[in-house]
């Protein structure tokens, strides 16, 4: 994240393709100390927002994104920082994100302020939620000043925010991003083909996972509810964001997301004692060790589906540094899998030198 480092380049001069001398243009500004770059969206998002505010800053600081096409940057407007979040039309869905915001801020979570939308070139300028990353601030000493909040807003997504109309997490999603574990990870990445006993144990334990999942009750399910994505506040903490690809699905989804920290193990007690704390928030009526299972089974569909994903955009999106990733979350998957008896024929071969990282 890029803090205290918002000004003006003052009379900035660049250069189009053909030579020619422009006027004072935006520029990206890296904090690595690099040159500025010039960008075309960022020429075109610096021009719509011209026409409506009398000041909006020649420097865009970038803020650390994610995994897909869009880009967030800092920029000041009218003596106000401001997140301006280019996401180009044909590669993003700029209206799932306005649609789901909403859907937050109604039932009064702190999704960041929509201050203004261009969604046919792919603009849209936001309230600025700070640095405050959970990522960065969780400790293993006191997680629950963090925790605590975002269970509740957790409780709030799974009781109050309209999930009507939006795509279902369901059973046949649910083994398409399993799938990305065999084809991407252990075909593309490790070289590795199940034999057919292999492939028949994996085949029943992607059906209990998957079972599992559509027993619960069918909430509002952010999709990426973890420390990279929640920011603490002042007010109303804590900001979430990277929402647009919500579902309604497994009431357990986004709990497992943000206890299993891609950045922190925590212990398996204090991971039993979060479980039964949001069980009595959220799920009463569940028993704790049909909750602790459901959990479980969710931790671990979720985890198969990153490395997979992680292999994905290796792979198929060019996008380097995931791969790098992956032993984390498959310590989970190592952890979660002999705790059930019937997945030792899954066990048996998931962590052996041909197939872990």
């Amino acid at each position: 994240m890029i803090k205290n480092q918002i000004s003006d380049t003052g009379n900035s001069l660049g250069t189009f393709h053909d030579g020619t001398v422009c006027g004072r243009m935006p520029y990206i500004m890296e904090s690595s100390g690099t040159s500025p770059k010039m960008d075309l969206r960022i020429i075109q998002a610096h021009e719509w927002l011209s026409e409506k505010y009398s000041f909006v800053s020649h420097d865009w600081w970038p803020v650390a994104g994610d995994a897909s096409f869009r880009r967030y940057f800092r920029v000041r407007v009218d003596d106000v920082v401001r997140i301006v979040m280019d996401a180009p039309p044909e590669k993003e869905n700029s209206a799932s994100f306005v649609d789901i915001c909403g859907r937050l801020r109604k039932a009064g979570l702190h999704a960041p302020k929509i201050l203004e939308q261009n969604l046919q070139d792919g603009f849209i300028m936001l309230e600025d939620l700070g640095d405050g990353l959970y990522r960065d601030l969780l400790s293993e000493e006191e997680p629950e000043a963090l925790f605590d909040p975002a269970f509740g807003s957790l409780a709030v997504m799974a009781n109050e925010v309209d999930c009507s109309g939006l795509p279902e997490y369901d059973e046949e999603t649910l083994h398409d991003e399993l799938a990305l574990y065999t084809d991407l990870y252990l075909v593309r990445h490790r070289g590795y083909s199940l034999r057919y006993r292999q492939r028949n144990a994996w085949m029943k334990f992607c059906d209990e996972l998957v079972a599992a999942a559509l027993e619960q009750p069918r909430v509002f399910v952010h999709k990426d509810f973890h420390s990279c994505n929640l920011l603490q506040t002042e007010e109303n903490s804590p900001g979430i964001i990277d929402f647009q690809d919500a579902v309604s699905g497994p009431l357990s989804h986004d709990f497992v997301s943000l206890i299993w920290d891609r950045y922190i193990a925590w212990p398996r007690p204090q991971l039993e004692l979060w479980m039964e704390q949001f069980r009595r928030m959220v799920a009463p009526g569940i028993a704790a060790d049909k909750w602790i299972y459901y959990c479980d089974l969710m931790g671990l569909q979720r985890n198969l589906r990153i490395v997979g994903r992680f292999a994905q955009l290796q792979y198929s999106h060019g996008k380097p540094g995931y791969i790098e990733m992956i032993p984390h979350f498959y310590q989970y998957i190592l952890d979660a899998l002999p705790r059930y008896p019937q997945f030792a024929g899954v066990a048996e071969w998931i962590g052996s030198d041909e197939c872990a990282p």
